[in-house]
């Protein structure tokens, strides 16, 4: 068994147990869509910190500019930040994933919570980092953010990398195919940006983007099993973080 396919069987029980969360049953009114949204925005803009720490470190951002890394593992992550930072929307317009989720949130109605206003006003991981305590958010979401900080300040960057691929990237399409069935049962025009952003994600994440980011963990533990051991236990954690953040929702 290589090493990728025996980190995916370790994580699977985990992935699992999103997959039947009662999360994906949740949203039944107009009431449960605003509380799951009002909690996963700050998941879709923490995302943003993980493709930009991955950019950072696997691509050469300085200058003068000059080769970092292989060209592979550049073209991987470059390719991933273009897909998120600077995607389309339904109408052809350039979008982040994060802009496109705020603006579904608005035509909806839903208030963007004052402490995402804050954290996005925030100039370094530790300013964050420093901040959440006071906010006045979920302590799920509390949680779920310190992780991804403190993981992005402090873990080796196969261990990152396997965050971003496990824990997110490769959990959205099946995470999000249920949700999606759900609120095209009723349908009415005002859900049209969430649902296209719901299968954006479903389209690029579901093949192309994960794929990529597969590649990516292959470069970066190689034939290291302790890499390899770190990233899956990095996998787990951020799954199990995820998993905190659904119960946090439906609580």
């Amino acid at each position: 068994m290589n090493s990728l396919v025996a980190l995916k069987k370790a994580i699977e029980p985990h992935q699992q147990a999103l997959l039947t969360h009662s999360i994906n049953s949740y949203i039944q009114s107009p009431t449960e869509l605003a509380n799951f949204m009002q909690h996963h925005v700050f998941a879709v803009w923490d995302f943003m910190s993980l493709v930009k720490k991955l950019q950072k470190e696997l691509t050469s951002v300085d200058q003068p500019w000059v080769p970092k890394g292989t060209p592979e593992v550049r073209f991987l992550i470059n390719e991933i930040v273009l897909g998120e930072e600077s995607d389309v929307d339904q109408h052809g317009q350039y979008t982040s994933h994060f802009e496109l989720y705020v603006r579904a949130m608005r035509e909806l109605g839903i208030d963007v919570l004052p402490a995402l206003k804050e954290l996005t006003k925030c100039q370094s991981i530790t300013d964050v980092l420093a901040l959440l305590p006071s906010l006045d958010i979920p302590n799920s979401v509390r949680d779920f953010l310190t992780f991804t900080f403190e993981s992005i300040q402090n873990r080796p960057i196969e261990e990152v990398a396997a965050i971003f691929t496990f824990g997110r990237e490769d959990l959205i399409p099946g995470m999000f195919q249920l949700i999606v069935d759900q609120l095209k049962q009723d349908a009415p025009a005002k859900i049209e940006t969430l649902v296209y952003y719901l299968e954006r994600h479903i389209e690029v994440d579901g093949d192309h983007h994960s794929q990529l980011a597969y590649r990516m963990m292959e470069e970066l533990c190689g034939d290291d099993t302790d890499k390899w051991a770190r990233a899956t236990q990095a996998a787990i954690e951020s799954l199990q973080v995820r998993k905190r953040l659904w119960d946090g929702i439906v609580k």
